[in-house]
């Protein structure tokens, strides 16, 4: 069992990031692995290595707690989600004429050719979203990119299903509105 040393005292607080990154490890890897595979252009980025550059973010943040793993899950969703989003945006700007960048070729290179702007667009579209309702935010995390269940996300959040569904259809809604005004302007 990982401890966290705080201030000379080692803990064992089983709502530690420390700790809950330990216990959660093979789910989080499957979250990790999901959202790499939903990528439209492939990444050179790997599964493994997504997962640990969300480690070293949260553990390199001070004063977080979880009351329960679902909410854990949460955020290591969001902080995987904002390194695939800078990692495409790095590899844009590459391919801009930054610097050049050697990736290997995958036999199964995605079918799904979009640019990653909007991948970037998306995650900025849900950064809006938490700022104004972060449990609506939260929703979306959990729905689509930790591909839990409405009843899921109900048991977790301790709420209806269907106030769950609304709330899903109420960010949905806003991240439309959001994305469409972005594309206007």
């Amino acid at each position: 069992m990982l401890c966290t040393q705080e201030k000379g005292t080692l803990s064992n607080d089983p709502t530690s990031p420390h700790i809950l990154f330990s216990t959660l490890y093979l789910e989080l890897h499957k979250l990790a692995q999901r959202e790499l595979a939903r990528q439209w252009n492939p990444l050179s980025l790997g599964v493994t290595t997504l997962l640990h550059e969300a480690y070293l973010d949260i553990s390199a943040r001070d004063n977080l707690f979880f009351p329960d793993n679902a909410r854990f899950i949460g955020y290591a969703a969001r902080v995987m989600r904002g390194l695939v989003i800078d990692h495409v945006r790095s590899r844009d700007a590459m391919k801009r004429g930054k610097e050049f960048q050697i990736t290997s070729l995958e036999a199964n290179v995605a079918a799904h050719v979009a640019n990653g702007s909007e991948l970037s667009k998306i995650g900025d579209a849900l950064e809006q979203l938490a700022e104004v309702e972060a449990d609506l935010a939260e929703i979306v995390d959990l729905k689509f990119f930790c591909g839990f269940s409405f009843r899921e996300i109900a048991a977790m959040q301790r709420l209806s299903e269907r106030t769950v569904q609304r709330r899903w259809e109420k960010a949905r809604i806003f991240l439309h509105h959001y994305l469409a005004a972005q594309s206007s302007i």
